[in-house]
């Protein structure tokens, strides 16, 4: 049992009802697998499933816990503060890529 610190807070959707949530209502929550610790009040850059840039929010919580099934699990709460345009999200899914997504090396 640990926490994993995601240091660069970087929003990865792997379910896109989440992210749809987000884009169409303004507000998610992303469940993620194990311990991480997400700074609370922080904006970070929202990314699909495809890791393509779509978005910045807002973290509005974040809960860590032993669920029912047994597993450690984190639930993020967002708010979407803006969609990103063409040439951001371009930029920064670049950037990501090489800094996160990318080979390690």
């Amino acid at each position: 049992m640990g926490f994993q610190s995601e240091f660069n807070s970087v929003c990865k959707f792997k379910n896109d009802q989440e992210l749809y949530e987000l884009l169409e209502y303004g507000r998610t929550k992303m469940v993620k697998q194990g311990f991480r610790v997400y700074p609370t009040g922080q904006k970070v850059i929202a990314y699909t499933p495809e890791n393509v840039a779509v978005a910045i929010v807002k973290i509005s919580a974040s809960i860590a816990e032993i669920n029912f099934q047994g597993n450690e699990v984190t639930a993020v709460e967002m708010d979407l503060v803006r969609k990103l345009n063409e040439e951001e999200s371009r930029v920064q899914t670049a950037l990501a890529y090489e800094m996160f997504f990318g080979e390690e090396g």
